[in-house]
């Protein structure tokens, strides 16, 4: 009989190497790396046998006895992240923070889904099934007919929802502490997660069911374990949040059945989590005066356009280097767009902090943010208040143009239907384009315009910066 080789895996990362180290050379951890046991367990599964199989051709699928629809929850946010409902026989990976809403989430679905007739099996591998029912109970749930277990072997779990009626979704919380016989290591463990998603998503595949693994998340908030879970299930889902907040994002970062980069929105109260109908206005802050530094982003996330709050604060510093603090945006865009200010607008800005936060929490990604956090920053430098009535949307190029983005109809429809009449935007963004909405759209090819007209004094007075002087006395002019 062939030796079975032996290999080491890094638990943070799930590195591969063939000798024990004490620091592993992928991540940089030291003492994550173990023996692993997985080669016994594929090679039992070898010296079984392999089985023939059947190749089908593709328009025999067409009459295929699966079905073909979608199971939609009925709770619209999570309906439009994962595209209009689960797709049967998929897998979807959950990831969160802790007491961020993922068990209390699932709850509702499973309730809803309950009510409707649907076989639900709500498998908890942390809680007892009496904590489970205590939060349901909480929730107003206790009366929806989910079948609940508290179980962490995998091969018990498929053997037992193997029988009866196919269940339509069943919920493992988490796989981190599932187990399976087939592999030779701890639960937890980098080859344990990988073999009891394996075994899972094998029984998904099989019978049409539609799986959710919760998965923990690390400090950086990447889901903890290999990566390769990732890679094998057909959906990855984060929810989101911050403390002292009350609303919570649900984000799709990998999805095989619909868009990627959609989000729903959830506000959590005493009674679970509620939907928002209106997310815009929930990231839009009212200003009965119009207040400099503060510009609004019509953006998008996956097909839903959002209107969120840009605030920057530009002050003179006393320091060598200064300081340039970034919340919810990325710190090297913006190091891009205070050097196309420096070199192609003529502003000073390296002797001034800057502070630039995204209002309410967001996290912005796209570049069409460009242009409203550019001006953002010159009405701050400057002291003059952007009009409230306007939104701001653009790429700004390394040559000081602005480029043109996807979506401008949906943005200014969006724009337009919470009251905003005028938007500043690359060529192209005609006012026509929102649908017939009462908004509209000024063309801004270059960031020097922008500045020239944030910067013009309105009505003949000289321009006033945030301390009350005039804008030929204030340092960056």
């Amino acid at each position: 009989m062939a030796k079975l080789k032996t290999n080491f895996v890094c638990q943070s990362c799930g590195n591969v190497t063939p000798k024990w180290q004490g620091r592993c050379e992928a991540c940089g951890a030291w003492n994550s790396i173990i023996e692993d046991g997985g080669a016994a367990g594929i090679g039992a599964q070898q010296a079984r046998g392999a089985k023939k199989g059947r190749i089908f051709a593709l328009g025999e699928l067409a009459h295929a006895d699966a079905p073909q629809t979608r199971l939609e929850t009925g709770i619209g946010e999570l309906d439009r992240v994962t595209g209009g409902g689960f797709v049967p026989g998929s897998v979807l990976l959950l990831g969160g923070e802790p007491g961020i809403g993922k068990s209390t989430l699932l709850i509702q679905a499973c309730a809803a889904l309950a009510l409707r007739g649907e076989r639900v099996v709500y498998i908890s591998g942390e809680e007892a099934m009496d904590q489970v029912r205590l939060r349901a109970t909480r929730l107003g749930l206790a009366a929806a007919p989910v079948e609940l277990a508290a179980e962490t072997g995998v091969e018990d779990i498929v053997a037992t929802l193997s029988q009866g009626k196919r269940p339509a979704l069943v919920v493992i919380d988490s796989i981190q502490t599932m187990w399976t016989d087939a592999v030779e290591s701890s639960p937890g463990t980098v080859t344990q997660v990988r073999g009891s998603a394996q075994a899972l998503i094998r029984f998904a595949k099989t019978s049409g069911a539609i799986v959710i693994l919760v998965g923990h998340v690390t400090k950086d908030g990447q889901i903890a374990g290999p990566r390769v879970v990732e890679h094998m299930v057909d959906a990855v889902i984060s929810f989101e949040g911050e403390g002292g907040r009350d609303f919570r994002i649900l984000r799709a970062v990998k999805n095989r059945f619909g868009p990627t980069d959609e989000i729903g929105v959830f506000e959590m109260t005493g009674g679970g989590l509620s939907e928002v109908a209106n997310p815009s206005a929930l990231f839009l802050t009212a200003h009965e005066d119009a207040t400099p530094g503060v510009a609004v982003f019509a953006g998008m996330e996956g097909t839903r356009p959002l209107l969120v709050e840009i605030q920057a604060l530009v002050a003179p510093t006393s320091l060598g280097t200064p300081r340039r603090a970034v919340v919810g945006w990325d710190t090297s865009r913006l190091a891009m767009v205070v050097a196309v200010l420096e070199a192609h607008a003529g502003l000073k800005l390296g002797q001034h902090d800057i502070y630039l936060t995204i209002a309410g929490g967001l996290r912005v990604s796209e570049p069409a943010a460009d242009l409203a956090a550019a001006a953002a920053l010159v009405s701050s430098l400057s002291g003059q208040a952007l009009s409230t009535n306007a939104v701001y949307f653009g790429e700004v190029g390394l040559s000081g143009a602005v480029r043109p983005v996807a979506h401008a109809a949906a943005r200014l429809k969006e724009a337009a239907k919470l009251g905003f009449t005028a938007a500043v935007a690359p060529r192209g963004a005609q006012s026509g384009e929102s649908g017939g909405e009462a908004i509209t759209a000024t063309s801004c090819e270059h960031i020097g315009a922008l500045v020239a007209e944030i910067a013009r004094p309105k009505d003949g007075a000289p321009a006033k910066a945030a301390n009350g002087k005039s804008k030929q006395h204030v340092d960056g002019w």
